[in-house]
């Protein structure tokens, strides 16, 4: 399925997908305890503006691996909405705290 935008349009959407792995990855390295709301809901966010871009110019094993990556994140963001509906303040207080 191509969308109908233009390639300069699917491009922006595509940077502005980059951008936000991007700066989860980063986030998640420089935290101890990433919030996994922002750490799923970006990758989230990020999976889907590249998936826009992929339609318009496809590149089918990267539109395949976006499909994972948002089910991976919409994994995670189920998980921390049970764990705060748990009382939880961290979908991950299962795991041990990162020393730094």
């Amino acid at each position: 399925m191509m969308l109908p935008l233009s390639h300069e349009t699917a491009n922006i959407f595509g940077f502005a997908g980059m951008a936000c792995i991007i700066f989860v990855y980063a986030y998640i390295t420089g935290r101890v305890r990433p919030n996994p709301f922002v750490q799923h809901g970006v990758n989230l966010l990020g999976a889907c503006l590249l998936t826009v871009s992929l339609l318009v110019n496809m590149n089918p094993p990267s539109l395949v691996l976006e499909g994972f990556w948002a089910a991976i994140a919409i994994w995670g963001l189920a998980k921390a909405f049970r764990a705060r509906r748990q009382g939880s303040c961290n979908a991950r207080h299962n795991e041990p705290e990162a020393r730094t």
